[in-house]
Parts: C-alpha cells; structure tokens; sequence
C-alpha cells in the first residue's frame, strides 16, 4: 500500500525556522542490481536552536544506517517516510545508508529495459515529493543547498547530472564499473536534483560559452540526430532572447537536455539538467505544429531556469512563479525568436485547457492564498497554474508595458537570487518598476476563480461572470464586412481597456461580423450576437485572420461544452468550413474536438456513426485538396490520423486495409511506425484483424512505439477474453506507467459500448481504480484519470452514479479524488449535451 504521507506548510515552516542546510552530499550506486540502488546521503546543516527535533524525508526499501553526529540511530524509527532526528546541536552532519527501489512509475529513480535492444536505462524524477525515493533529504523548496552527486554506474553507461563531471574506474559486482563525481551545484532545491544514466547516445555543442548536449537512448540515436540541429538551433535561440531580457546571464553552467522513456510528464526543468519525455524525438513524421510545441517545451524549461530554478518559491501556493511565468515566456519566446512565428495560435487552443478547468468544482486561484501540503499542491499543475496564470501574465504586460514589466522581473531576480520568494515579494518589485497597482490587479486577477464572459448586447461589450466577480481586459474588438462572393473582410479593429462596472460601448457603425477579442489577448469565455453568429455559421471558414478563426472555433467548442449548442450544430460548422481551412493548428484542435469529445462523448449514441461519417468525409475533402502540394504535408498528416480514428464502413476498412498493405496513403504520406499502429488499433476496433497482425507488426519494428501499441491494440480487440485481460493487467499487475496507459485507453472504445457495459466494465472502473491507486500510488491515479484513461463514452446517469459513490469515500488519495472530480464534470456536461441532441433521428 502506497503510504498516503504528505508534508503539511505548517510542518515545512516549522523546520525551515529551525534549519540551516549548509550542503549535501549524495552518492548513488546503480550496479546494486534490477530491483534496488544503493544511496548514501549526507547532509550538512545548522540548528538554530540547539536540542531541538525535526525529521529528515527518506523512503527507503531497506533502510541501513542513520548516524547523527558519530551517533548510529535505530533505522526501524523510520515511519512513513519520515525518520525524527531529536537533540540535534548547532552544527550537525546526518548520513543516511539506504536501499531505494526503481520505479515503474515514472516516480524516483524511473528504471527502463528498452524493447528494441534490451539496453537499461535509468532516470531521476525528484519533483515534487519523490525526491526522498532516491535520496534522504529535507525535501521542500525553501531549504536549497549545494548538492554533490556522485553515481557509480555500468563502465559502459554515461551518467548525466546537473553540474559537469569526472570518471574514473572502479570495480563493480559484475567487473567494471565506472564512478562520475560531479562537481558541487549552486544551491538549488531538493526537487530540482537530477540523474540520468545508461549507454546514451548523445549530440554535444556550446552556444555562448555554455556547453551544450543533447541525450537519448542508444535505439533514438537516428532520430535525435535527425532533429540535433533544429533542437540546438532552438536552445540557442532561447538563451539569446533570455540573455536579452534578463539582466542576470544563465546561472548553471552547462545545459544538457536529456529525452527519457516512459517520462509521466511533458519534461521536468532541473537546472542543467533539463529532462524531455522521449516521444519528443520524432520516429514519425508530425506536422509542424508538433516541431512547435516541441520547441515552446523546450523554451518553458529554459524559462524555469530564472522562474523557478535561480528564484525558487518558498511554498507550493506560488508555483505560478515557476509554471504561469514559464508557459507565458514559452509561447512568447518561440514567437518572437524562432521560426515557429504562429506559436499564439497554439496558446489560443491551450487557454481551451484553463478555461475548462477554471469550471469545474477543483477550480482553484493562480495564486491560491494557501496550499496544506505537498499532496493538494501537485493537483495544482493544471490549466489554471499554466493557461490561465499565462494568460493572465500577458495581460499584466500588456497593462504594465515591456519595460516596466521586466525592469521589475530583473529586480526580482538581483533580490533573490539562488533564494526564495513569494508572490508579495515580485508584486513589490513590479509596483516599484511600474509606479502601478499591482497588488490591486494580482488581487482581481491572481486570488479569485472563474472567468468572465464578453458579448455584445445593446451597443455595448458586457462583461459577466458566473459568481459576479469581474476583471479588467485589454482586448481589441474586430469589425467585419461580407465581400462579393461571401468572404469577410476586416473594416476595422479597435483596442478596447474593459474597467470592471463600466460600460464599454461597441465601434460604430455596425458591422456584419462583430468579433470580441478577435486577437486572442483575453482569457474569457466569447460570446457573440445573434447577427454576427449568423454570419459565423455561414462564413467561418472565409474569415482572413487565423487567429480570428481561432477564437471562434474556440467559442463554439466553449458553447458545446456549456450546453449552449447542440454537438450536431458543432460538426454541421466542422462539415461546412473545415475543409477549406489551410491552417493545421485549427484543423487539428477541432477535428481532435469534434472526435473525442463531442462524437464520442456528447452525442447519442445512435448519433456516433453519423458524426464519424462527416469527419471522414471532412477529411477525404482535406486529402483531395492537398493532393500533389508539397507544401501541405503537414495539412494531409493531420487529415490522415483523423480518417484513421473514424473510419467505420466495411468499404472503409477495405480502404485501410489496403493502405496498410500498399505501407502508403494514396498521395501520400506514408505509413511510418506511428500511422501504421493508428491504422492497426482502428481495424482492431473493427474486429477486422487479430493477434496475428498485432504480433506481425510487432516483430517488424521492436520497439517502445510498438511495445505500447501492441498494448493498445490488444485491449482494443471487440472479445470478452481480450478485455479481461487488459483489466487485469491494468489493475491487478504491475505494468508500467506507458503501458498501463496504452492498455486502458485501448480498453475503452465507444463502438464496443455493448460488450462493455455488458462485462460492467464503466461502473467496475471506478471500486478497481481506487484499489489500483491506493497500491500503486499518484501517478497511476493521474494516468487513470485522464481523458483517454477514463470512460467518458459511458456518459450516463447510471455511470455518474458509481463515479459519485467512489468519489464519497473518505479514503482517497488527493490524486485520484482530483482526478475523478473533473472526470466526473466533464461527464456531467457530456450527459447534458446528449439530452440537447437527443430527439435527433437515428441515422440522421
């Protein structure tokens, strides 16, 4: 059972007052065997008040020796994580000598058997909590200290950490072996310490005096090279446009980055160390919005180096000053600085991820006024602490202006350099640089939930909000005239400073086309009047600025959603103006929104063959156009994956079959490892191939892509044996955290809803996730509670129920509770969209 321990804020004040952590000492042995490593830890630091107690963090598998001082101390007090020091003396030095396990997890020290080669590799994942599972700490943000690693590893592995390193031989259990002492960090935080080891192939430069490597596995070397010089490009880039914001140069010395399988998130930004999850290295081919976001996630992890790394919060309320700082400069470094110049437009689809989640019953502040420990804190990563803490930044700058806004970032820095801050702190620093009221505007913007909605109504722009509580905008407003012919055309654009109470009259004369934040600056649900809807649903596709179209797009997905337009008037707009659109951003977000959300979720299910045939024939129309454009790869990539998930007809999965026997889409593209297991996993739900063409596939490309798609399929086959055995292995084994993943989301398919819910699989999901999740810990909890890993498609009262008797216990772990708190909303909301497009014909 996984220990429910959480350090509370009152716990971590109460020892920051009492302690001084000087410098810790951390050598680990990784050739100890496949199930444990060996970590001796020690720690130097102050009492400030001598003969008192505390407890230093360890979670040990087998716990060896505790000396305090040259006093050896009973390992067996060790409980629940925590292992109590008592009497210590102004100056104290604590060894802790322990067993830690590898995780499977992507939790601790994460350890990985590649498919393709059988080659181990090993990582660290410290944040936010799991640092204790490598090494014995005082693990919270606001006791940094200088940190010395030293990793004994396999004579054959590169071990990679935060600072530079030395090797020298030594002899290990299985012959050679080879120890890296690595030179002694800045003080950082026990969460931001980082190892990553095993035969990498790596890519090594320098840009601006800071050496430079790229890492992966040995079976990804020919797609990290492949990619080496636009990821290097990238990174240079970066540092250029920061070095030419901040005054303070880059602080770590050199900068690896480092791609590691079965990584639970996007990437983690350990100072000089920064670690990527490895399906960032394309074995694909992707359009290049996915390069984009490639490189935005590069950017943010830059970022954190200033927000978050140099200045560390001091407690969990303000981590907006790590992720909502480093989302903002992302998106608005890869815009400015690279060659991905449309990045905003992807910002526009990620605000769709705050704007949910500031909706829901979890909805929290940017800056909540308090967090109770380490547990609430980590359900706090969400789409209020990125999207909307983003969104919210770049409307301060906008307010404040460039200057003021980073005259006062670069003061904040000066002041707590190497440090900790809090919210007041760089509110003080961005006051004094702008002479404004900042507190005022953090206290509308950072301290309250919700958003607010703008529409026109009677020749002025209102502002309303669900709880009344309103906050100040700067947005523009776009005025559009019809052309000859039906296009629009832009007459005029106004920039508009929305005060809470005050009315904001509309520009005249009256447009056909009324757009509010037409440019995407705001973070607010958009409404529009009945004439400017009208011409949306007859000209959305002819509107000339993308982000225009964006924003529109997004208020209509805002509206289903809401349950303020039916599923079926959305993929009517999809039907009408989706196939003339050129960009792949917006085809992208909308078709993965009309498929999985409201074709799967929001519809009857006698409406779902329906739907599924106006997205294939939506994207038939994209592939004919496309044809022999050379310049639209990216255009018929995206439009392929959507054929892929909604094919349904026999004629269809002859189609598909065909393809995959041809290994081409006709004109292109074709089928690489990634669209082969898409097309495979669709003919699987079809009950149009088995096993044999599973393990065919297979055997044709060992790899990760396979081992996780072969899970996929597999539990994806429409047998009762199939998905009985995908349930076990999902919740009674102990599968890794990609593969639990692939597993569960080939489990759930809406054409199979029969033979599901004849198992009783949706209502037996949620007693058997909690069980899991009490055993196995968060990161299962989360996995299962993302969209694809929850029963979504099963929207109905009955399976709300089971949910919401799950969800009354008083035994869940904040993950899992979070997690089924959301998913259970956006059930709710799927439940009502089907009751507005329920008297629909069957068939229609």
């Amino acid at each position: 059972m996984i220990s429910m321990f959480a350090l509370t804020r009152a716990e971590a004040e109460v020892r920051r007052r009492l302690l001084d952590v000087r410098c810790v000492s951390v050598e680990l042995d990784l050739t100890v065997g496949a199930e444990v490593f060996r970590s001796v830890t020690v720690i130097n630091f102050g009492c400030r008040t001598p003969g008192a107690g505390t407890f230093v963090d360890v979670k040990a598998a087998t716990l060896h020796r505790v000396v305090l001082n040259g006093r050896e101390l009973d390992p067996d007090a060790l409980d629940d994580g925590r292992f109590p020091l008592e009497a210590l003396a102004a100056d104290n030095e604590l060894l802790v000598d322990a067993d830690m396990a590898y995780s499977r997890t992507g939790e601790g020290m994460h350890r990985y058997v590649d498919p393709a080669d059988g080659e181990v590799y090993v990582y660290t994942q410290a944040f936010l909590d799991d640092g204790p599972r490598v090494f014995a700490s005082f693990d919270q943000p606001d006791l940094k200290a200088p940190y010395q690693v030293t990793v004994t590893a396999p004579a054959e592995w590169t071990v990679v950490a935060n600072s530079t390193g030395e090797r020298e031989h030594v002899d290990g259990p299985d012959g050679d072996a080879v120890r890296t002492r690595f030179a002694p960090t800045a003080a950082i935080s026990s969460y931001l310490v980082c190892v990553v080891a095993g035969p990498l192939h790596s890519v090594l430069s320098e840009h601006d005096g800071i050496p430079l490597g790229l890492h992966c596995r040995r079976s990804l070397a020919p797609y990290l090279d492949a990619d080496a010089d636009e990821l290097l490009t990238v990174t240079r880039q970066c540092f250029d446009a920061y070095h030419g914001l901040f005054r303070q140069r880059y602080p770590f010395g050199g900068y690896d980055q480092c791609f590691v399988p079965e990584f639970n998130v996007g990437a983690m930004e350990n100072p000089g160390c920064v670690t990527f999850r490895d399906t960032l290295l394309f074995r694909s081919a992707v359009p290049e919005t996915e390069r984009e976001h490639r490189a935005m996630i590069v950017a943010h992890e830059m970022a954190h180096m200033w927000f978050g790394d140099l200045v560390t919060m001091r407690w969990w309320e303000d981590l907006w000053l790590n992720e909502s700082f480093a989302e903002y400069m992302g998106f608005r470094v890869v815009a400015e600085s690279t060659r991905f110049a449309g990045a905003w437009t992807s910002f526009a689809g990620t605000k769709a991820w705050g704007r949910d989640a500031d909706q829901r019953p979890s909805t929290h502040p940017v800056a909540p006024e308090g967090v109770a420990d380490t547990a609430d804190a980590l359900q706090n990563f969400d789409g209020i602490s990125y999207a909307k803490g983003a969104a919210a930044l770049r409307q301060l700058v906008a307010w404040l202006g460039d200057e003021a806004f980073f005259e006062g970032v670069n003061r904040h820095f000066e002041a707590h350099a190497f440090g900790n801050a809090t919210l007041d702190d760089l509110l003080q620093a961005l006051a004094g640089a702008s002479g404004r009221d900042v507190h005022a505007w953090a206290e509308r913007w950072l301290r309250t939930t919700g958003l607010d909605t703008l529409q026109p109504v009677d020749g002025v722009l209102q502002q309303s909000s669900a709880d009344g509580q309103l906050r100040p905008h700067l947005i523009t407003i776009g005025s559009y005239d019809r052309l000859p012919g039906g296009a629009l055309t832009l007459r005029h654009r106004k920039a508009l400073e929305l005060v809470p109470g005050t009315p904001t009259p509309l520009p005249e004369p009256r447009a056909e086309l009324l757009v509010p934040d037409d440019t995407d600056l705001a973070f607010a649900k958009i409404r529009l009047d009945e004439k400017s809807w009208s011409a949306v649903r007859e000209s959305l596709g002819r509107i000339p600025d993308e982000l225009a179209r964006a924003v529109l797009w997004n208020s209509a997905r805002d509206q289903v959603r809401d349950g303020e337009l039916p599923g079926s008037a959305y993929l009517e707009l999809v039907a009408a103006h989706l196939p003339g659109e050129d960009s792949v951003h917006l085809v992208q977000d909308v078709l993965a929104f009309a498929r999985g959300v409201v074709a799967d979720q929001y519809l009857p299910p006698h409406r779902r063959p329906w739907a599924l045939a106006v997205i294939v024939e939506v994207c038939r129309t994209l592939l004919r156009r496309t044809e022999g454009d050379a310049a639209a790869t990216g255009l018929r990539l995206v439009a392929v994956r959507g054929l892929l998930g909604a094919a349904t007809t026999p004629a269809e999965q002859t189609e598909l079959g065909e393809w995959l026997e041809e290994g081409a889409v006709p004109g292109g593209p074709e089928l690489d490892p990634a669209l082969r297991w898409q097309l495979l996993l669709r003919l699987c739900v079809l009950g149009a191939v088995g096993e044999a063409e599973i393990a065919a596939e297979v055997n044709r490309d060992p790899s990760a892509t396979s081992a996780e798609g072969a899970a996929r399929c597999r539990a994806a086959l429409p047998a009762r044996e199939t998905k009985l055995a995908a349930w076990e292995a999902v919740f009674a084994g102990d599968l890794s955290n990609y593969l639990l993943a692939a597993s569960i989301d080939g489990l759930w398919q809406p054409e199979q809803r029969e033979l599901l819910d004849e198992l009783g699989l949706p209502g037996r999901f949620f007693p058997d996730a909690v069980a899991v999740a009490q055993r196995r810990g968060p990161a299962i909890a989360r996995t299962l509670t993302t969209q694809s890993g929850f029963p979504l498609f099963a929207a109905t009262a009955e399976t709300l129920g089971h949910g919401e008797r799950q969800l009354s216990r008083d035994d869940l772990g904040a993950a899992l509770r979070r997690g089924l708190t959301d998913r259970l909303d956006d059930m709710r909301r799927a439940v009502r969209g089907r009751m507005l497009d329920g008297s629909a014909v069957e068939g229609e």
